[in-house]
């Protein structure tokens, strides 16, 4: 899938869905606030991918109020909710936005920025189609002995197997694909970029949470 026809793909699949996706994902999007807590970014630079409305941006300013915080989206139906909900925040200041690829984006043109001592991505690769090239590029941004966080969908094999069928199915009217084996997988990219990882399973799988840096 293009570029083009990826963020055409999200802004319909967002349009309506913006005014009421934090309302309805506060209870699925399980492990964003113990991501949101790990950061410990001080008075670095922090990039969220796939920021979606702002909801974590805006979490991350007020635990970490000396950052700076950026964040990019594909679709630009969820970044005007994103503008929107930022100026209501009041940290238009702090905070800037931006539209961009998560595969292919230059921070330089967008933020003035070349590196970030904080990155992360909130379930976000399971709805990328190159998730390896998402996690390879955030990986190349990492400013020396910066972190990237990521929280995403689980295999959720302890779970029961009905649930799982019914959730997997639902998630896939969204474009939603969790990754198969998924820590395992994230660390062998990671690896091949030059990084390393650790990922754990969280929630009897439903969700996994990894922290990565470069060697």
């Amino acid at each position: 899938m293009s570029v083009t026809s990826h963020a055409d793909l999200m802004d319909e699949v967002y349009r309506h869905q913006r005014h009421v996706y934090d309302l309805t994902r506060e209870y699925y999007l399980l492990g964003r606030d113990h991501l949101i807590r790990s950061l410990e970014a001080g008075d670095g630079r922090v990039l969220e991918i796939g920021c979606g409305t702002g909801r974590n941006l805006i979490d991350a300013a007020r635990t970490n109020p000396a950052a700076r915080l950026y964040g990019i989206d594909i679709s630009s139906e969820m970044l005007r909710t994103a503008r929107a909900k930022v100026m209501k925040a009041g940290l238009g200041g702090r905070i800037r936005l931006a539209r961009g690829d998560a595969t292919a984006f230059d921070p330089t043109t967008l933020f003035g920025q070349e590196r970030f001592e904080r990155i992360f991505l909130s379930y976000t690769l399971s709805i990328i189609p190159d998730w390896p090239a998402a996690l390879a590029q955030a990986l190349a941004l990492l400013a020396p002995g910066g972190r990237l966080h990521i929280v995403d969908f689980g295999e959720q094999h302890g779970l029961p197997p009905a649930f799982r069928r019914m959730f997997f199915a639902w998630l896939r009217k969204f474009h939603v694909t969790p990754i198969e084996d998924p820590t395992t997988r994230v660390a062998g990219v990671i690896a091949s970029s030059g990084g390393t990882c650790r990922a754990r399973s969280m929630f009897r799988g439903y969700a996994w949470y990894g922290v990565a840096s470069r060697d």
